[in-house]
């Protein structure tokens, strides 16, 4: 039987709120609390525990932004990341673009609480990063360069070169923007672009970055950028190759490890190994069908803040327990 179950009689009741009180209210340590009372502070703990147990004690959190606290302290322990916010649980009907929307401002939120002058931040583009960028209101003067060249297709609304100028035009910093496609026809064409001089400028501040900001995608379709912008054939070839995921372009497998192939010499993006050297990554990734693809980029070591949603969360959680990062 719980101690759920087994009502409390008023003295007991009085006891355990003395010490919860003491404990919570006035902020007294238990070794205090057993000083005072002449028990030992064992017994405090265990009062305690029973106070919370039998609903006498309720512990809330009152956030300013809607996270489930306890789904993002299982996963940032399980993947042992510096920082997660889980998105609480949405409807089951809620539309996507309402969970974007969502993920975006958690995002902005945070961005907007970490970044300092003397940043230099990294955006890829990604239909959540953008709704990021819709939502800052205000940033330190910092610069603000561009990940990846645009994804073809795209209203200019959406494009990446967009997406920075709307957070440069906040912060009043520097731009450093990349007009230029996301994927080229060959290796020759990407060498030729890298090499003038706007885009060189832009590559040369990659290894200069201190935070970035990205998009985790699953390799499949309408769930990656650089996915939906090949053909038939250069899709099944990758992912004959063991691809799970991809974030700014970078292809991951199951297991975290960096997969290279043809892809990785025509597309105009910050290189794996210029990801991993950025001090702080957040990595937005969201949504039951991505579970798998947030699970192998976490476990490749690039990410140290994960922006999720409860749907993706629980899947999470059982893909680390079956095999512990």
């Amino acid at each position: 039987m719980s101690a759920r179950s087994v009502p409390l009689s008023l003295t007991d009741s009085l006891d355990l709120a003395g010490v919860a009180h003491r404990f919570y209210v006035r902020g007294q340590s238990k070794l205090e609390i057993a000083d005072e009372l002449g028990v030992s502070r064992f017994k405090i703990a265990r009062m305690l525990d029973k106070a919370r147990e039998t609903g006498l004690v309720r512990i809330e959190f009152r956030l300013p932004v809607p996270v489930d606290v306890t789904l993002s302290e299982e996963i940032r322990a399980a993947y042992r990341l510096d920082r997660v916010l889980v998105l609480e649980r949405a409807p089951a009907n809620e539309p996507r673009e309402v969970v974007r929307r969502k993920i975006g401002a958690l995002a902005a939120r945070l961005l907007e609480d970490i970044a300092t002058k003397d940043d230099i931040i990294g955006l890829s583009w990604a239909r959540s990063v953008n709704a990021m960028t819709e939502e800052i209101r205000a940033l330190p003067r910092c610069p603000i360069v561009q990940l990846c060249g645009v994804q073809a297709g795209m209203d200019m609304r959406g494009r990446s070169v967009e997406t920075v100028s709307r957070v440069t035009s906040v912060s009043g910093g520097d731009a450093y923007p990349l007009f230029a496609p996301l994927v080229l026809p060959d290796r020759r064409t990407t060498e030729t672009l890298r090499r003038q001089p706007g885009i060189a400028e832009t590559f040369a501040q990659f290894k200069n970055l201190t935070k970035a900001v990205v998009s985790i995608g699953a390799w499949q379709e309408g769930e990656s950028t650089v996915y939906d912008a090949l053909d038939e054939d250069e899709r099944s070839a990758i992912a004959d190759r063991g691809a799970t995921a991809e974030i700014a372009a970078r292809l991951f497998t199951a297991d975290g490890g960096a997969l290279s192939t043809g892809l990785a010499r025509h597309v105009l993006a910050i290189s794996t190994e210029d990801l991993r050297e950025v001090p702080e990554v957040i990595a937005l990734g969201y949504s039951a069908p991505k579970a798998a693809a947030v699970d192998a980029v976490l476990r490749s070591g690039i990410v140290t803040t994960l922006i999720t949603d409860a749907a993706a969360a629980a899947p999470l959680l059982d893909l680390a327990a079956a095999s512990p990062p």
